[in-house]
């Protein structure tokens, strides 16, 4: 509660004064002093009338109390947990709060970047060998179900995002609160880490970004912690892919020079290069970018299959793929073409989400081109998948189109692309 007080610019004589307020704006009294926010913050607890108080009078909205006191207060004022010995259950509830972030938290740019800069200057963390076991029939249940629920059909996400959520709370909570042997703490871990990733994509795609960056987060803590540092450059990427779908390429750039500082296995670096040969597109930076994709060529070549399990979707048809729209950034509209088309005719049949946000790169080539009509057919095409999978983030890169398509409204199959976007 102090960090809370603090992060809000409070003293204790003004966090009262607001309690009190809180109180009188119901028609009520409240007789909270300086020494009562003392004993609240020694660890006596609040009523739940001036849990409410506290909360308005800390600028949170009143959705936030959806848990035991003092769970549901904010851990840091920049959405970022600094990485730091016995921070890794901190990161977790920071990411588990069940409150509409958006409302009243975002992350940190400059946060993030020190986080990431920390990370980079870290030395390795020593961890268990993967083949002490460990023991628990519990983490045996919990690894198993996981797995299972990750890999569910698209369509199913609504549900399956739910109780992976459940599954990461429990994990937190044995974490926080059980006596586990090494191994079994590090196959904790890396379970955390799991279920992190999984879950911030899921928020990701639903566009809710405060919420995934704080899951990326708790996973790149949980994967520090067992010393997976291709891992932690893996997540770092995504915390960068975000950065740059919501147009901020300088901060991308940074946070993919730190990880790229520690990654180790051609896998993760082919990843990584490739992410910045995008960003160096987007900024205009011909040479590094093009340089940045023969990085990344020649380092997926070097995986021979090999590849860690949380990257092991990387394949030929990404790199075709993000290399088209390298090139489509950098305005070599015809070789990006014939990237983007190849990529997407390499993708597995189990990658549909990816599929939609294939095509949607697909159209967009088209009509830089002046292709409307195949334009229209792989813009419909994205959206019905996207619909189907309730995938939003691929349904926006197709209406984010739209506009691009107005102009060519008499040509077949436009009109019927409008008419579904409307």
């Amino acid at each position: 509660m102090a960090r809370a007080r603090r992060a809000a610019g409070l003293s204790q004589e003004h966090l009262a004064a607001g309690v009190r307020a809180a109180a009188a704006r119901r028609g009520l009294r409240s007789g909270t002093d300086a020494s009562r926010v003392r004993k609240w913050e020694r660890g006596i607890r609040p009523d739940e009338d001036s849990q409410t108080y506290i909360a308005e009078a800390l600028g949170l909205p009143a959705g936030i109390i959806a848990g035991p006191w003092p769970d549901w207060l904010p851990l840091t004022d920049t959405g970022v947990v600094p990485l730091a010995p016995h921070a890794t259950v901190p990161a977790l509830r920071e990411a588990l709060r069940t409150v509409d972030r958006r409302t009243f938290l975002t992350v940190s740019s400059t946060a993030l970047t020190t986080l990431t800069a920390d990370w980079a200057a870290a030395g390795t963390t020593r961890t268990v060998p993967s083949q002490l076991a460990g023991d628990g029939d519990l983490v045996d249940v919990l690894e198993t179900t996981a797995r299972q629920l990750a890999a569910s059909d698209p369509v199913h996400h609504p549900h399956t995002t739910r109780l992976l959520r459940e599954h990461l709370a429990t994990v937190t909570d044995l974490l926080d609160r059980g006596s586990h042997s090494a191994a079994t703490r590090h196959r904790l871990h890396t379970l955390a880490a799991d279920l992190a990733h999984t879950l911030a994509w899921r928020r990701f795609d639903t566009g809710d970004n405060a919420h995934a960056a704080q899951y990326w987060i708790a996973a790149l803590h949980n994967s520090h912690a067992v010393g997976d540092t291709d891992r932690g450059a893996g997540l770092i990427s995504d915390l960068a892919y975000q950065a740059a779908w919501q147009g901020d390429h300088s901060l991308a750039g940074q946070l993919l020079t730190h990880a790229l500082s520690r990654a180790t296995h051609p896998a993760a670096r082919s990843l990584l290069q490739l992410r910045m040969a995008r960003t160096h597109a987007a900024r205009g930076e011909t040479r590094p970018a093009l340089r940045a994709l023969a990085a990344a060529e020649k380092h997926l070549a070097q995986t021979a299959g090999d590849r860690p399990a949380w990257c092991a979707w990387l394949s030929d048809a990404d790199l075709a793929v993000d290399s088209g729209q390298t090139l489509l950034d950098l305005g070599d509209t015809a070789r990006a073409h014939h990237l983007i088309t190849d990529g997407e005719r390499l993708l597995p049949a189990s990658r549909g989400k990816t599929r939609g946000i294939f095509l949607a790169y697909q159209a967009a080539s088209h009509l830089d081109l002046k292709e409307p009509e195949p334009a229209a057919a792989a813009a419909t095409q994205s959206l019905l998948l996207a619909r189907r999978l309730h995938a939003p983030r691929c349904s926006r890169l197709v209406e984010d189109l739209i506009p691009r398509f107005q102009p060519y409204r008499q040509v077949p199959g436009v009109r019927d692309l409008l008419d579904l976007a409307r």
